[in-house]
């Protein structure tokens, strides 16, 4: 289980790289796509603490 948890990490840090770099590369996000990415960061961070926690558990 512990192996499956560690690769769900790296897929959901790998996934909020990705809109992190997306953002920060773009110079002229509306306010739709700001709040889109957000929505997305916060789902993505909502699951990187859920699997953190099942890990130290």
């Amino acid at each position: 289980m512990g192996k499956k948890i560690d690769t769900a990490i790296q897929y959901y840090s790998k996934k909020g790289q990705d809109i992190l770099d997306i953002v920060n590369s773009k110079t002229d996000l509306s306010a739709d796509e700001i709040i889109h990415y957000g929505e997305e960061m916060a789902a993505i961070e909502y699951k990187l603490t859920a699997l953190e926690v099942a890990k130290e558990n």
